[in-house]
């Protein structure tokens, strides 16, 4: 796999890549990120076709969809918080 170039996207690093018969666009941001994946054949077979498909609509989506990710992060991470009921007494170890 070897990067074909980077696409300017606000908010978020875009990496484009090449491997053998398919072409890969990565969306980047703190914790997150978001691949899709194209075959050739599809339509996305070019640095320039990137470019194409990723539109306004597009780079809406992918933002709402890294809003979603973090807030399921968030929902799994308090989840995980210690209950204050819990005892703080650590097992005796001989």
């Amino acid at each position: 796999m070897r990067i074909i170039g980077y696409l300017e996207t606000p908010g978020m690093k875009t990496t484009v890549f090449k491997m053998d018969n398919r072409l890969s666009v990565k969306f980047e941001t703190g914790h997150y990120e978001q691949t899709y994946k194209f075959r050739s054949g599809e339509g996305v077979d070019t640095l320039e076709d990137a470019q194409r498909l990723v539109g306004e609509s597009f780079l809406q989506e992918v933002a709402r969809l890294f809003r979603e990710m973090h807030k399921t992060r968030i929902q799994a991470s308090a989840s995980q918080q210690r209950h204050p009921e819990e005892s703080d007494d650590w097992e005796e170890i001989i």
